[in-house]
């Protein structure tokens, strides 16, 4: 039998979440529906989770959704923006974004997604990162993010 069906998981509630550090964000739009999505900070890292529901998962499979993946590949790339920007935080879009699935997930898990820079330009952020559940590996992921203008994104 595989280890991963052997060994117990601890369950994670928000509860746990919060004593291990992470704060949960409630964000309006679009996010808000993907989520709730979890922040942990953690040096010059920001590190994004999501704790699966039903909501997140393929009905007749009980496997995350590609769809919600690539969301929080986004959601989770794009919080790599805050640790680039830092107090110069500018409006940003994504302009490109690929996601590789290697594994799978299910309700119940949590999935966390590891921002890495890749090289930042004047108007041009690459980033790449993976996402996991536990220590599995279940996509990585990379993209680049255009930086607005501040003055001209208000209009």
């Amino acid at each position: 039998m595989p280890e991963e069906q052997v060994s117990e998981k601890k369950a994670i509630d928000a509860q746990t979440l919060e004593a291990e550090g992470w704060e949960r964000l409630d964000a309006d739009g679009f996010t808000g529906l993907a989520g709730p999505i979890w922040r942990k900070v953690e040096g010059d890292q920001h590190i994004m989770g999501l704790l699966l529901e039903p909501k997140h998962c393929n009905y007749h499979l009980g496997t995350v959704h590609g769809g919600l993946v690539m969301t929080f590949a986004d959601i989770g790339l794009g919080a790599g923006m805050s640790a680039v920007m830092g107090e110069k935080r500018m409006g940003c879009v994504t302009v490109s974004l690929q996601t590789q699935f290697v594994s799978v997930a299910r309700v119940g898990e949590f999935i966390t997604c590891h921002p890495e820079l890749v090289r930042a330009s004047k108007s041009l952020v690459f980033l790449r990162g993976l996402i996991k559940a536990g220590d599995k590996t279940i996509a990585s992921c990379e993209g680049i993010w255009k930086l607005l203008d501040s003055a001209k994104s208000q209009s």
